[in-house]
This record gives C-alpha cells, sequence and structure tokens, in this order.
C-alpha cells in the first residue's frame, strides 16, 4: 500500500477515535433518480440513480481550534442502451477535514482550509491509483449578520482541471430569507412557517472514477452534470428534516481520457428526496 491510503486510512480513524469530543453530529442522505435521456449525436439513452450519504462531526482541538469531520458514501447506478461500453455503476468514498480560523489580526475575516481525500472507482475494491486528495482555501469575510463573502481556490490533483476559482457570498435581508450563493450549493431559501422552508438550489457534480473498459484498466472516466431544482423542506421535530425537490439536469457527459469514447446527454428532468438528522 502506497503513502496516499495510508494517508486516507489514518484520517478516516478519527471518525472513532475522536466521538467524545463531538459538539455537533449530522447524517445525511439522499435519493436521486433521473428517467431515460437520450444520447446526442448516437443512437441509445441512458438512465441514472444517485444516491449518496454523509455522517459528519464537529470538534474542538486542543480545546480552541473548530474542526468538522466527514464521511461521504456515493453510488451511482447507469442503465445503458448507447454503443459506448460504460460501467454498470460507480462508486466514491471521501474523508473530508475542513477548519476556520481567524486571519491574522484582521477584523471580521477568517480562512478555512478544507482538505478531503477521496476514493472514485467502478467498485468497492479501490485501487491505489483512484485516490485522490482535492483541497480548497477560502478568505471569508463578514462586516455585519447580514453580509458574508468568500472568495478562494479549490485544487483538484489528477484532474483535468486542477486549480480552479472559488467564490460567492451569503445574504440574509431579513430572518426568513437567505441567498446562500456559495460554492459548495447556491440556494435560496425562504422560511414559510416553524416546520416549512422552500428553496431553489443549484447543483453539480465534476468527478473523474478509475475504471475498466475492455482489457484495460484504471482508466479516467469523467462524469459531469449541472442541476437547477426547487422543492420543499420540511422539520419533523428538533433531530430530523426532509427535503423532496423536482428540477432540470443539463451539461451531461460521461467520456472516457484519451478519446476512448464518450456520451454526450440531452437535457432531462430528475426529483430528488433528501434526509437529515442533526443531534
Amino acid at each position: 500500500m502506497n503513502t496516499m491510503p495510508k494517508v486516507f486510512i489514518a484520517l478516516s480513524a478519527l471518525f472513532f477515535l475522536c466521538p467524545v469530543l463531538a459538539y455537533g453530529q449530522e447524517v445525511e442522505a439522499y435519493f436521486r433518480f433521473m428517467p431515460s435521456s437520450e444520447a446526442k449525436a448516437q443512437p441509445g439513452k441512458l438512465e441514472i440513480i444517485d444516491a449518496g450519504s454523509k455522517y459528519s462531526y464537529e470538534l474542538k482541538a486542543f480545546e480552541k481550534v473548530p474542526v468538522k469531520l466527514s464521511l461521504d458514501t456515493r453510488y451511482i447506478g447507469i442503465e445503458n442502451t448507447t454503443a459506448v461500453e460504460l460501467p454498470a455503476h460507480l462508486v466514491g468514498l471521501a474523508t473530508d477535514i475542513e477548519t476556520t480560523l481567524p486571519f491574522f489580526n484582521i477584523d471580521k475575516t477568517y480562512l478555512r482550509l478544507g482538505v478531503s481525500p477521496s476514493f472514485y472507482s467502478d467498485d468497492w475494491d479501490f485501487s491505489s491509483s483512484s485516490f485522490r486528495i482535492p483541497q480548497r482555501c477560502l478568505l471569508i469575510y463578514i462586516p455585519n449578520e447580514r453580509w458574508t463573502f468568500l472568495a478562494g481556490l479549490g485544487v483538484y490533483p489528477d484532474y483535468e482541471f486542477t486549480v480552479l476559482p472559488l467564490f460567492g457570498f451569503i445574504y440574509k435581508p431579513n430572518s426568513k430569507l437567505t441567498f446562500h450563493m456559495a460554492p459548495d450549493k447556491p440556494n435560496i431559501s425562504y422560511i414559510l412557517n416553524e416546520r416549512v422552508t422552500l428553496f431553489a438550489e443549484a447543483t453539480g457534480s465534476y468527478n473523474e472514477f478509475e475504471v475498466d473498459k475492455d482489457n484495460l484498466k484504471n482508466v479516467g472516466l469523467h462524469y459531469i452534470e449541472l442541476h437547477t431544482a426547487a422543492g420543499l423542506n420540511y422539520k419533523i421535530n428538533k433531530f430530523i428534516r426532509c427535503s423532496i425537490q423536482a428540477g432540470a439536469s443539463f451539461a451531461r457527459s460521461l467520456k472516457y481520457r484519451d478519446s476512448l469514447g464518450k456520451v454526450n446527454l440531452e437535457n432531462g428532468l430528475f426529483s430528488e428526496l433528501r434526509v437529515e438528522i442533526k443531534i
């Protein structure tokens, strides 16, 4: 085993070694269904099921430094009738570590650092070549309780685009309405009452999975898609919330590296169910 998987295992072990220090825990799971969509410029269709889960908790390192640890899993099921050979499923496993610190002595300014050791493959028998360590660095400025500004960089080693700019803002004009235009999941939400929140959001996927194709091993397969949707979030009790949403998916493609084949998909619809538990 090379160094990178050892790092991943060591970071994952923190979930079992540090739970007594946790002061906030969260479990989230989702199921997204995308009906059959026609492929562009070739016969055939693709139907996709996308499901995932995330467990995270927050702790104070050295009783001062806030740290958030997360463990993510993802499963993508593919029903393919095109001529391009694609895996029946794609899987991902990632650990994320994030901390937010004061930025020197500059008032109302913070530095957020995150690293996500990850495996992305076509089965749960992950090879060391499918290991990646995406990283991010954000500068956060909070001039007042209504505004938050963010800017920084995301670094994605071994991906097609290795460095991407990250920027956004959060604006809360009142206690009910929030414009959360941050890089992770831009959304607009409105609290209708103590149980119901309405929202609209934009999300996307840009991952590279290492898969087997024909007699080739560890071939890079880019999975790309963008989503826009609207939905409703319902508070069941003080611990559990669930949400349903529906929307459109576009800019969709599955593309092998080195011109080994690709499938571009027509725009389509999707629906999603999500459950969140916070303790």
